[in-house]
Parts: C-alpha cells; sequence; structure tokens
C-alpha cells in the first residue's frame, strides 16, 4: 500500500512518492535522471538527457494550442541530503520513507526532498494528464541545484526553445514569484594553538539536538534555533564561570541548512 495515495493531487503524489525510492542526493543523481528518461519512453514522449545528466521532456500542445508559446516547467532532480545523528540511512542507496503527521508529509529522521522532488512531481503529473489544455511544453530537469547549479550552467544552446519558464522551486502554494534568489560562500581560516590535556580535569559532552532545523533561505526568518550558536552562546558562559577547556567541537552538516544538533567535548 502506498503511504501517500489518499494526498491530493493523486497524481503528484503518486509521482513523488516513486521519486522518495530512488536516491537523489546532491552528485547522485544518475539513477533518477535515468527514470525521468525511462519515463519519457513509457509515455512516447520525445526527450534528450545530456552529458550532465540533465533532462528535458517534451510534449506537443493540446488541439487547439498547437502554435501558443512554449512554456518550460523546471525543477531540479537534487535534494539536501541531512540525516539525525541516531538515524541509520545511507542516502546513496536507500529511499526516502515518507510518512504523514496531520497535514503534513514529512520523513523518518532524514530530510524528505520535497525541494524539489515536488515540482518534478508536478511536472510528470502535468506530462501524463489528458485533460489538460495547454500549449507545448518542455519539462526541464537539472542535476545539483543544491550544490552550485551545476547543472543549468553546463545547459548547451539548443535544449530547449521556450522563452517562458515556470520554476517548480518555490514552497509557497497558490502564488507566483518574479525575481531570483541569490547566495553567497565564506570559507574563513584561524590559527587554533593546541596545548594538552590539563591534569585532575574532567572531560564531559555537551549536545544540542532535536531542533525543527530548516532552509537557510527560506526559513531563516522564522525564529528557528541555530544549534551552532545556541552551542556557542552556552560555552560562553561556561567559561565566564570556570577554567574551560575546548577539545572538540561540531554542528551542521550543510551551507544551505539551519542546524539542527551541535556538540562539544570540553574539559
Amino acid at each position: 500500500m502506498a503511504v501517500l495515495e489518499n494526498c491530493e493531487p493523486k497524481r503528484v503524489f503518486h509521482y513523488f512518492e516513486e521519486i522518495c525510492k530512488i536516491p537523489h542526493g546532491s552528485g547522485n543523481t544518475k539513477q533518477i535522471s535515468d527514470y525521468l528518461v525511462q519515463f519519457a519512453k513509457d509515455h512516447d514522449l520525445k526527450y534528450v538527457q545530456d552529458e550532465m545528466n540533465n533532462v528535458v521532456i517534451y510534449k506537443p500542445g493540446t488541439a487547439g494550442y498547437e502554435n501558443a508559446p512554449v512554456v518550460i516547467i523546471q525543477g531540479h532532480m537534487d535534494m539536501v541530503c541531512e540525516k539525525n545523528a541516531d538515524t541509520v540511512h545511507d542516502f546513496d542507496k536507500d529511499p526516502i520513507k515518507p510518512y504523514i503527521d496531520g497535514e503534513w508529509v514529512k520523513a523518518k529522521g532524514t530530510t524528505l526532498g520535497a525541494d524539489d522532488g515536488i515540482g518534478i512531481a508536478a511536472a510528470l503529473a502535468v506530462l501524463t494528464d489528458e485533460n489538460i489544455q495547454h500549449g507545448p511544453l518542455e519539462c526541464l530537469f537539472t542535476v545539483d541545484e543544491e550544490t552550485g547549479l551545476t547543472g543549468a550552467f553546463a545547459l548547451q544552446p539548443g535544449f530547449f526553445q521556450g522563452k517562458i519558464l515556470l520554476n517548480l522551486d518555490s514552497e509557497d502554494e497558490g502564488e507566483l514569484f518574479i525575481g531570483c534568489a541569490g547566495g553567497a560562500g565564506t570559507t574563513a581560516e584561524f590559527p587554533c594553538p593546541m596545548t594538552a590535556a590539563p591534569e585532575g580535569y574532567f572531560f564531559f559532552r555537551v549536545t544540542i539536538k532535536g531542533l525543527t532545523g530548516g532552509h537557510s533561505g527560506d526559513d531563516i526568518n522564522k525564529n528557528r534555533a541555530n544549534a551552532n550558536k545556541l552551542l556557542d552562546r552556552f560555552l560562553v558562559i561556561l567559561m565566564k564561570q570556570y577554567d574551560l577547556h575546548l577539545a572538540l567541537i561540531d554542528g551542521g552538516n550543510l551551507h544551505n541548512a539551519i542546524p539542527r544538533e551541535a556538540h562539544a567535548v570540553c574539559a
């Protein structure tokens, strides 16, 4: 029994659950790319797959709309792979396990991959729906958006023809956005003198976990706690009261996810 079979719209959630079965983290998109190619073959749709594993699937316009402007429907294949520390999951091999929690679809101990699996599923639903009237469609699926848009940057002239593009990678239902989000990466290096552990001190581990997390762009204004910041603030308080020595500190997993967990070992 499919977990999401009663979710609406059924066609979208059917394909989303199929996508969840296929490992598709950034840098591991060959399998999902081939799935899209097989989808096109199964539905007698023209397609192209490039050397980067980007895929475009073409569908002619319906009767009366054959000469309408071509519309590109675009989404990305890769997902952010993050899991709780106590979750056993290999993102290169294991399927995502979705479940329904009230009005939400969630994943067990891992990121769900709705960014952008639900966008791909919506495009596939459009491609297989015979009741929608539309002009010529070019459904474009790019790889490795989460790690720097490398799939999009590798697109070659002639891969698609449309001038109107709808990007299915937003989080707000029923709203259209005109614009572009930017980002920047910073690497900081500084000296960290090491000293021997002092005699007579005891060691302890401090852990922050169980936070909500979220996307570092879209969720950054929702007052969600950052595990790294909470841990740092706590250690600063201890340092003001005790002769604290830091042995190890680590937190977060990805540059575009609000850290849910962090830990430190101190003396």
